[in-house]
């Protein structure tokens, strides 16, 4: 199998400044695409990665966009096309956590956050999708999460936002299967990330994992890596829990 499959190949990494998303967005490079390196306000964090992506002879832009807003998406894809060709590898990893108890979170507070999952996955697959029917050929990778398979407090907003994601991941990869594209989501566990306060603690400690240790932000990317390549044609609608053994559920 060649060490880069997916040469010739363009992919759009939501939230991939830092963190999961900057190591998705390293190893699909690594593959062989050529990525766009997706933010929302920082912009010296995002030309960071994409000048690492230059550096280990890569193709690469870096692009600021706010995925709720679809004008903003389709500018974003349309300068991808330009640039580096069509979009035929989506991964839909930017979210917002943040933890507020539900009798104190304001309905504007439960939107954002809801809005970033699932009007961000909405806006970004419509601009995407006709590139991948046009190929016959495309993989749509979601960012799930642990935390709506087993509940965690002052999260309503983020648990329904990834719930309603999965549904939203099921529901394009029974559509678009007959085209050559799968669509699946990739749901870490307690991983070992920089995040601000605000994001609150994630749930289960190092003692309550089986595996005992956190994940690594590598253990997520490889998995979704694993979904975008060609040779995974078969797979698709599926929710893959990387967590190590916190939720052993289906």
């Amino acid at each position: 199998m060649s060490n880069t499959p997916l040469e010739g190949r363009t992919a759009l990494v939501t939230g991939a400044s830092r963190n999961i998303g900057r190591q998705i967005a390293l190893d699909l490079a690594s593959a062989g695409a050529a990525v766009v390196v997706n933010g929302v306000t920082d912009q010296q964090a995002a030309d960071t990665v994409a000048a690492e992506i230059k550096d280990h002879g890569g193709r690469a832009i870096a692009h600021l966009a706010e995925v709720t807003d679809r004008t903003a998406v389709d500018v974003m894809v349309a300068r991808a096309t330009e640039e580096l060709g069509p979009v035929t590898v989506l991964v839909c990893n930017a979210s917002a956590r943040g933890q507020v108890p539900f009798l104190e979170m304001t309905h504007a507070q439960f939107r954002r956050v809801v809005d970033i999952s699932l009007d961000g996955a909405f806006h970004l697959s419509q601009a995407c999708l006709p590139a991948m029917v046009d190929a016959g050929f495309g993989r749509i990778v979601t960012l799930g999460g642990i935390s709506w398979h087993i509940g965690t407090p002052g999260r309503a907003h983020n648990l329904t936002g990834k719930a309603g994601l999965t549904g939203f991941t099921r529901a394009l990869a029974a559509e678009f299967a007959g085209h050559g594209i799968t669509v699946n989501s990739v749901a870490p566990g307690h991983i070992d990330t920089v995040r601000p306060a605000s994001a609150g603690t994630s749930p289960g400690t190092p003692a309550a994992i089986p595996m005992g240790r956190k994940g690594h932000v590598a253990e997520i990317a490889s998995a979704v890596r694993f979904l975008c390549l060609p040779d995974q044609a078969y797979v698709t609608g599926q929710v893959l829990h990387v967590n190590g053994g916190m939720f052993l559920g289906s």
